[in-house]
Order: structure tokens, then C-alpha cells, then sequence
């Protein structure tokens, strides 16, 4: 196991020291503040424009930053850490997965979307979506968790940030699909993108490290913490760049409906499937949750909130019948060993969020939107397509997220077999001690002791 350690100590700093240093460079030489964030320009446009400071965008935009900076940081990164001996490595591999995706991200989605007289403009939703992006890696992240190495982990980010921002600019800008809060670019894309790496970096010899995969009372305790930070923000999440006004304010709406119906099926079908009917923690940590991804496409649209609970509600039994009967098969039959159940919680619900979307567009009218229809649906307001064609659109926009997460995840897994990334043995998969110095919780090695009096702590290595 030392001799697997020490590998990380040359490997990991390059590889650190690169990214890093590219990103600092390609910083350098495109990234620039934005109007609002500029100084001289900023005071400029006030001054013109008789504008106070207040209407600066920072101000409409900041408090949902933070809501999905705190689900990217907290949420995920609390949520994996239900492996009894993977803590460590799941919740700081995912600050620094997130840490690096969100610069590199800033730069992929800047030359597509905010690439203006040969600079990228940044400002306060420049890094909501960043942090989208981020969101997409740490899917991911979940199906391979206990099974890659940091510089895989780093290497895989690289590449999926980059396909990530040409995902998203096909199906938003290309297709002109709508996709509030990502259930296809960020939540099906990030899912099936990682579902087929696992595929491809499969373990026929897990089996060595499985008893170490399962959950201990306080690993699943301290992963219920991320799954209350995710299921609290994500209204925040799906209606973070969303129109300012009612665009805003229905999006969030109707995600807070899917999810409270959401939880309600999940902990009844996971009751229900139980012999004894005793609820199964795994199924609440993430199923409960799939209620926010289920109306992420179509939050945005009018889906009304009693459509917005039938989507939750059949997203949660959806997602908890996959944890029960679907993982055991992906896993034997089709040898892709999912870690989070990432196809259940983000895959699915993503897949379902997508045809929810299809089936709202299409009933679009102007009687139901009325002046609101050049928001939401701006193709349709200004004739150049019909209900009938945008959801087509929607539909299309599905394929393409599929399309990229499979040809791109095999591509990816493929660049991550190399040796030389370092991967764990599959005698050590789903644990920390390959990779981090652990204290031990009573005796043993790295035991520490307290001394008397005002003796500093001594830390006796054994």
C-alpha cells in the first residue's frame, strides 16, 4: 500500500502544477471583468445612464450563487461520503475536483458563450454557471468514487469539463432547447458520462475491496447532511439564471412542490419494499432528491404545481425502484458498479426531466403564457417555431446529451486505463489510507497523545 501512496507524491503535484499553471496562463490572456464588475465601466454606465449601484446584477444573482456553491461544496460533497472507509477522499476530492472544474469551466463556457472582441467577460453568472458545470463532474465523480485516483479524478475533469460546454452550447444555443436547471446538459450528461466511464475502467476483481463499500451508522449520518444542504438549495439551483421576475419565482416554486412530493413517495416505496417495512437510508439519502431533477428542464415552463408534484412523486418511487432492483443488475449483468447510484438519482430522473420538458413545450399557447411566452418560449413568441417543433427540439436535445456523455465517457475512460495515472488496486478501492494520512479512532498507528500541562501534542507514528 506505501509503495501505491508514494506514487501520488510526484503525480499529483505535476499534474496540479500544470493545470494550474495552463489555467492561470489561458487566464491571463482572454478572461476580463464583464461591464458590471469592471470598474471604469461599471461608473461609466451608471453615470449615463442615471443607474444606481443597486441594480448592479451582483445583487439579483449573488444569493443563489451562494445556494449552489453550498450544495456543490457541502452538498455533494457531504453527500458521498457514505463509505465507511472512504470519508476522507470523498468529501475532499470533491473540493478539489470542484476547485479546479470551475476555473476550467469558466474558460470552455466563456469562449462559447461569453467570448466578446477576443476576451471572455466574467461576472456574478459566470460563476453560477461554473459551478453548473462543476455540478456535472461531481455526478460523475459518483459512479467511479473509491475506484480512481486524484489524478485520474483531475484528468477525467479536464476532459468532461471541455465536452460538458460543447453539450451545452449544441442544446441551448444550436437547438435552442430550454433547460433551466440542467436536467439534460448538467444531470443526465454528467450521469451517463461517468455511468460509461465506470464501464470502461470496470474491476473484475472488486470483489477484494466490496467489504469496505458498504456505509457505517455515522458515514450515513454525515451523508444525510448533503442530501438536506441539496434538497434545501435546489430550488435555488434550478432557478439560479433564470428571468428575473416570474420566470424566477415559478422555477423555484415549483421545484420546492416536486421535492416535498418527492420525499413523500420515496420514503413510502422505500417502506413498501422492505419485507419488515423498515425504510432503507440509501433510498432517502438520494431518492428523495430526484424530485429536483425530474422538473429541472421543465420548472421554467408553466407546469403548474400539482404537475410539478406528480413529476416528484413519480421521480422518487422511479428512483427508489432503481436503488432496489436496477444497481444489482447494472452491476452483474452489464459489470458497470455504479458507487452512488448516480443513474438512479441523476441519470433517470434526468431522462424523465427531458420528456416532462418534451410534453410541456408542446402544450404551449399563447392563452397560457400571454406576454410571458417571449421568455420562456422565444421562438415560439416570435413565430419561428410552433409548440408542436420546440418540443421536438426538447426531445432532439435529450439524444445529444446521451450522445456526448457515451462517446465522450468511453473516450475518457479510455485515456484513464494509462498507468501511469495511478490507480488504485483492486484490493484498495474504497479507501482512504491509500491516499491520505489517517488518525486512528483508538490506538494503533498514528495515535495521538496529549502530554501534561501545556506540553504540546505529540503525535507517535508507529
Amino acid at each position: 500500500m506505501t509503495g501505491y501512496s508514494t506514487n501520488m507524491r510526484v503525480k499529483l503535484p505535476v499534474i496540479c502544477a500544470i493545470l494550474e499553471g495552463i489555467t492561470i496562463i489561458l487566464f491571463a490572456i482572454f478572461v476580463r471583468y464583464d461591464h458590471e464588475t469592471d470598474a471604469r465601466d461599471w461608473h461609466h454606465h451608471v453615470k449615463n445612464h442615471s443607474a444606481s449601484d443597486i441594480e448592479n446584477d451582483f445583487y439579483y444573482r449573488y444569493p443563489s450563487f451562494q445556494d449552489v456553491h453550498t450544495m456543490i461544496f457541502i452538498g455533494f460533497g457531504f453527500l458521498m461520503t457514505f463509505l465507511k472507509r472512504y470519508g476522507f477522499s470523498s468529501v475532499a476530492f470533491n473540493f478539489l475536483l470542484a476547485a479546479f472544474g470551475l476555473q476550467w469551466s469558466t474558460l470552455i463556457q466563456g469562449f462559447f458563450h461569453g467570448f466578446h472582441d477576443g476576451k471572455i467577460h466574467i461576472g456574478v453568472e459566470s460563476m453560477i454557471n461554473a459551478d453548473f458545470c462543476t455540478g456535472s463532474i461531481l455526478i460523475s465523480f459518483g459512479a467511479v468514487l473509491g475506484k480512481a485516483s486524484p489524478v485520474q479524478l483531475l484528468i477525467m475533469t479536464l476532459f468532461e469539463v471541455t465536452l460538458f460546454g460543447i453539450n451545452e452550447f449544441v442544446i441551448l444555443n444550436v437547438l435552442e432547447a430550454k433547460d433551466a436547471g440542467g436536467s439534460m446538459t448538467i444531470h443526465t450528461f454528467g450521469a451517463y458520462f461517468g455511468l460509461v466511464v465506470s464501464r470502461v475502467l470496470y474491476r473484475p476483481n472488486l470483489d477484494k475491496s466490496r467489504h469496505k463499500e458498504g456505509s457505517v451508522y455515522h458515514s450515513d449520518l454525515f451523508a444525510m447532511i448533503g442530501t438536506i444542504f441539496l434538497w434545501m438549495f435546489w430550488p435555488s439551483f434550478n432557478s439560479a439564471i433564470t428571468a428575473h421576475g416570474d420566470d424566477q419565482h415559478r422555477t423555484a416554486l415549483n421545484t420546492y412542490y416536486s421535492l416535498a412530493a418527492c420525499t413523500i413517495a420515496t420514503f413510502s416505496t422505500s417502506a413498501l419494499l422492505s419485507g419488515e417495512g423498515k425504510l432503507d437510508m440509501v433510498h432517502i439519502q438520494n431518492a428523495a432528491l430526484a424530485g429536483g431533477v425530474a422538473v429541472g428542464t421543465s420548472a421554467e415552463m408553466m407546469l403548474t404545481p400539482f404537475g410539478s408534484m406528480i413529476a416528484g412523486a413519480l421521480a422518487g418511487i422511479i428512483s427508489t425502484l432503481g436503488f432496489k432492483f436496477l444497481s444489482p443488475i447494472l452491476d452483474s449483468k452489464l459489470k458497470i458498479q455504479d458507487t452512488c447510484g448516480v443513474h438512479n438519482l441523476h441519470g433517470m430522473p434526468g431522462v424523465m426531466a427531458a420528456l416532462i420538458g418534451a410534453l410541456v413545450a408542446s402544450l404551449a399557447t399563447a392563452d397560457i403564457y400571454g406576454a410571458g411566452m417571449s421568455d420562456v418560449f422565444p421562438l415560439i413568441a416570435d413565430g419561428s417555431r410552433t409548440a408542436q417543433s420546440q418540443a421536438v427540439y426538447q426531445a432532439l436535445s435529450l439524444l445529444v446529451a446521451l450522445g456526448f456523455a457515451v462517446f465522450g465517457g468511453i473516450l475518457v475512460g479510455f485515456i484513464l486505463k494509462m498507468p501511469i495515472l495511478g490507480s488504485p488496486p483492486d484490493t484498495q478501492c474504497f479507501e482512504d489510507e491509500i491516499f491520505w494520512e489517517v488518525p486512528e479512532e483508538d490506538g494503533g498507528h498514528g495515535q495521538m497523545a496529549v502530554v501534561n500541562g501545556d506540553d504540546m501534542e505529540k503525535h507517535t507514528m508507529a
